[in-house]
């Protein structure tokens, strides 16, 4: 099980079968802020979309391949963040994130971005974290900066994103580098 405290209000949580109607809910709300980035908006109509998911998840999470967790602020399910796949030979993982148009610019993405970077450094013994952002995505684009990752470069026409081809920026932090995130 995974859930570690992010902040005195927030929180992280493994996402499991008990949480699909509030992802779904969240997602639904949240429907044309998240489609602007996120290629697999579309394809979640309903809660059994979020319900597949969640399996695929838990089996992700079963072969120590990675996971997903809520993010809880005030008791209430505001964004998700996750490890995409760990790559244990070359000790590298990297992380995905999306957040409620409400919640954001309280710092909530930050610091779950720092608790996850923390973790997968420290706890893990990886040796590096990437963050990929596209790169019209300045809020996204944000969060690594903030927490000290350097900017390594663009890779071009990564993602497809509905009816275009979006470039992307990767951000890197390293173990030997972990005092750049700062406190918390």
């Amino acid at each position: 099980m995974f859930s570690k405290q992010i902040t005195i209000d927030a929180e992280l949580r493994l996402a499991e079968a008990r949480h699909c109607e509030e992802i779904f809910a969240l997602v639904d709300r949240n429907r044309a802020h998240i489609r602007r980035w996120m290629p697999w908006v579309d394809g979640t109509k309903g809660v059994e979309d979020v319900r597949k998911w969640q399996q695929t998840a838990a089996e992700q999470f079963a072969k120590n391949n990675g996971f997903h967790a809520g993010l809880w602020w005030q008791g209430k399910i505001v964004g998700m963040i996750g490890f995409h796949a760990m790559d244990w030979t070359h000790r590298k993982t990297s992380i995905g994130y999306w957040l409620d148009e409400a919640s954001q610019g309280k710092g909530l993405m930050t610091a779950a971005c720092r608790t996850m970077t923390r973790h997968a450094l420290g706890e893990l013994k990886l040796n590096r974290v990437e963050i990929r952002c596209a790169t019209g995505n300045e809020r996204s684009r944000a969060i690594p900066k903030r927490l000290g990752f350097s900017e390594e470069g663009r890779l071009r026409e990564v993602e497809w994103l509905y009816d275009h081809f979006e470039d992307h920026i990767v951000y890197s932090l390293l173990g030997s580098e972990i005092e750049r995130l700062g406190p918390g």
